[in-house]
C-alpha cells in the first residue's frame, strides 16, 4: 500500500496514493460512517480548479482526490517525487470499491446520469459482484435543485441504508456535488464521472495501451469531437505550461488562492 500524502499540484491538493490506500481509505470511513469525499481528477478535472478560485476551495475541502489521469500521475512524480507506479483510474476504483464493499455488505446508492443508466449500470454490478447491496438510486434531474428537493434527497439516500454513494453527474458538478453533500451524509462520496457509462455499456473505454501513455484524452476525443474539443485544445496545453513553471519553480500556485463559495450551488 502507498500513501504519500497530499501534494500540491498546480494549487489543487491531490492525494498520492495508489489504489489499495485509496479504498482501504473509503472502506474505513464507510464502517465509521462518517463524511469522506472522494474524487479522481484527470488535467480537465485539476484545470478547473486552476481557473475557477471557489471551485480550487471546494476541492481541497475534499478529504481525497486521486490522481485520474496519466499526467496528473506525472506531474506528481516529477515535482514530488512520490514513485507512483499507476494512475487511480476513477472507473476501476469504482470497481475496487464496489468489490469491497460486496465483501463486507457495504449498500451503496447510486446518484446520477439517466434513469436507465442507472438500471443497466446495477444490473451490470450484480452481475460481476452477486453479494453488491444497490440500497437505492436515482436519476439526476439535469438541473439545480431548491432546498426542498436538496432535503428530499439527502433524506432519500440516508433512510435507504446506503453507506457509500457514487454520484456521476460530470465533472465539475460531481465535484461541487460532494463538496456540498458530504457532510449531510455523512458517508463516503465518491464524484465517479464517467463511470457510470462504462460499466453500464453506453461509453467504450479506451485501450489499455493508450491508457498506459497517457492518451485516452485523444480516444474519448475521437468518439466525441463537439463536446471535448476545447477541454482538450485549450486546457492540456495550458497544464503542461503551469506544470513546467512549477517544476522549476519559477511559479507555483497554492492551495491557500481557493476563495470559500458563499452560495451553494446543489446540482442535481
Amino acid at each position: 500500500m502507498l500513501d504519500r500524502g497530499k501534494c500540491n499540484l498546480l494549487g489543487i491538493n491531490i492525494c498520492a496514493v495508489d489504489y489499495e490506500a485509496a479504498v482501504n481509505a473509503i472502506i474505513q470511513a464507510a464502517q465509521q460512517q462518517r463524511p469522506f469525499a472522494v474524487s479522481a481528477l484527470a488535467v480537465h478535472g485539476v484545470m478547473t480548479g486552476v481557473l475557477d478560485r471557489e471551485h480550487c476551495y471546494r476541492l481541497n475541502q475534499l478529504e481525497m482526490i486521486v490522481p485520474d489521469g496519466q499526467p496528473v500521475r506525472w506531474g506528481l512524480n516529477l515535482i514530488h517525487r512520490v514513485g507512483l507506479p499507476d494512475r487511480v483510474y476513477g472507473p476501476n476504483l469504482t470497481l475496487k470499491v464496489c468489490q469491497a464493499a460486496a465483501e463486507l455488505d457495504l449498500p451503496i446508492f447510486l446518484f446520477g446520469g439517466k434513469a436507465i443508466t442507472l438500471e443497466r449500470l446495477e444490473s451490470n454490478l450484480k452481475q460481476k459482484f452477486p453479494n453488491i447491496r444497490i440500497a437505492g438510486k436515482m436519476p439526476s434531474k439535469f438541473r439545480t435543485l431548491n432546498t426542498t428537493e436538496r432535503d428530499e434527497l439527502i433524506s432519500r439516500i440516508k433512510d435507504s441504508g446506503a453507506r457509500i454513494t457514487l454520484a456521476g453527474i460530470g465533472c465539475p458538478r460531481q465535484e461541487v456535488w460532494a463538496y456540498e453533500f458530504r457532510n449531510q451524509l455523512s458517508m463516503p462520496v465518491m464524484a465517479v464521472g464517467a463511470a457510470f457509462s462504462f460499466h453500464a455499456g453506453e461509453l467504450d473505454q479506451a485501450p489499455a495501451w493508450m491508457q498506459n501513455v497517457g492518451l485516452e484524452w485523444l480516444y474519448r476525443f475521437g468518439k466525441e469531437p463537439v463536446r471535448l474539443w476545447k477541454r482538450y485544445v485549450f486546457l492540456n496545453p495550458a497544464y503542461l505550461s503551469l506544470l513546467a513553471l512549477q517544476a522549476c519553480r519559477l511559479w507555483t500556485l497554492k492551495p491557500s488562492r481557493g476563495v470559500q463559495p458563499t452560495e451553494e450551488i446543489l446540482y442535481g
